[in-house]
């Protein structure tokens, strides 16, 4: 199965984004340029998995308890806005990730990606950069500077990361073709 394990914002935040996409999507955004992302596939992911096999997520769900046995939450808000791979040339958009305590998130992804490793799941080893993706360009990359310098006033409540999931993405299998994502297991993370 294709899987992720990453942070969920509770629905506030996603409401409180989507106020501040809605305007400037319609606006400078032309339809067929970008796929927005929708409000219900927004996370912040902290490790892909590309391939794991199902019989191998049992250990790896004893592995995350493990992990979230040890780990104490943290606070976080989305701030700001940026593109992969640059804003000249464009294929992602994204809101990024405000931490209260810098790097703990950076610490959790590698954490996640060592530990679903051991599991027996391949996981994509590129350099993380907390952000929730907030669309991808349609058609290859796009230039991006106007719509990144509207969206650089995301700014979103803080909330309390309690929870780490294990998602499957299933691509092609939700409405208009887009991922289907289904939470499979919620590690709760040891209150400090």
């Amino acid at each position: 199965m294709r899987a992720f394990l990453a942070l969920v914002p509770p629905l506030e935040v996603i409401e409180q984004l989507d106020d501040v996409l809605a305007p400037r999507r319609d606006a400078l955004a032309p339809r067929g340029e970008w796929r927005w992302s929708r409000p219900e596939h927004r996370h912040v992911t902290l490790a892909f998995l590309p391939e794991l096999d199902d019989w191998r997520e049992e250990a790896l769900v004893e592995a995350g308890q493990r992990w979230a046995d040890r780990t104490a939450p943290t606070r976080l808000s989305l701030r700001g806005a940026g593109a992969f791979p640059d804003p000249g040339a464009a294929r992602v958009l994204w809101a990024g990730v405000d931490e209260e305590v810098a790097g703990t998130l950076e610490h959790w992804a590698r954490s996640l990606r060592a530990l679903a490793s051991r599991a027996g799941g391949r996981v994509d080893g590129t350099r993380f950069l907390p952000h929730v993706t907030l669309a991808r360009s349609v058609g290859g990359p796009r230039a991006a500077g106007h719509l990144l310098q509207a969206l650089d006033t995301v700014e979103t409540s803080a909330w309390t990361a309690e929870e780490v999931c294990l998602v499957r993405s299933e691509l092609g299998q939700g409405p208009g073709g887009t991922p289907r994502h289904t939470v499979l297991h919620r590690w709760t993370l040891a209150r400090s």
